[in-house]
């Protein structure tokens, strides 16, 4: 839905393990984080407006959780492909953290990409495909309208 974007996958990423399945990696035995995997064109949006989506649509201060999901395959995590992309993130993160000196700070880890397992096919556009559940009522259908009502200059 980002102007720019032109490939997300859901999958996994950053354990020990040789493969990942849901199954696996919901156990938390893995060391994988379930992540999404992005294509983009840095003409049409910037890895920093990357970062300002990325922050501002998820809890970067708790550790290994996110909402009612709890565990490290749950952990706030940027895989950064290139030194200028850890050195941007270290920076966002910086910048969040002196911004409010009394908020929680950011736990978010920076990690070398390594790896990526795609997540299995019903992953894929899952909240279009199940709008009704509890679970993209309740969880997923908020981030998106204040991802929509916050970064609407980047939206297609």
């Amino acid at each position: 839905m980002l102007k720019g974007v032109s490939m997300v996958l859901p999958g996994y990423s950053g354990g020990t393990e040789a493969e990942a399945t849901y199954e696996k990696v919901s156990e938390g035995q893995t060391g994988h984080a379930e992540v999404i995997y992005i294509e983009y064109d840095p003409i049409l949006i910037t890895y920093r407006e990357l970062l300002t989506v990325f922050f501002g649509s998820h809890d970067p201060t708790t550790v290994n959780r996110q909402g009612n999901d709890i565990g490290p395959q749950y952990r706030s995590v940027i895989f950064f492909t290139t030194p200028e992309q850890r050195a941007a993130a270290e920076e966002f993160i910086r910048g969040i953290n002196s911004s409010s000196p009394a908020g929680g700070k950011v736990v978010t880890e920076l990690v070398p990409f390594k790896e990526f397992f795609e997540a299995e096919n019903y992953h894929r556009d899952y909240f279009a495909a199940h709008q009704d559940a509890p679970y993209c009522q309740i969880i997923i259908n908020p981030k998106l309208e204040k991802v929509q009502k916050e970064f609407a200059k980047l939206l297609k």
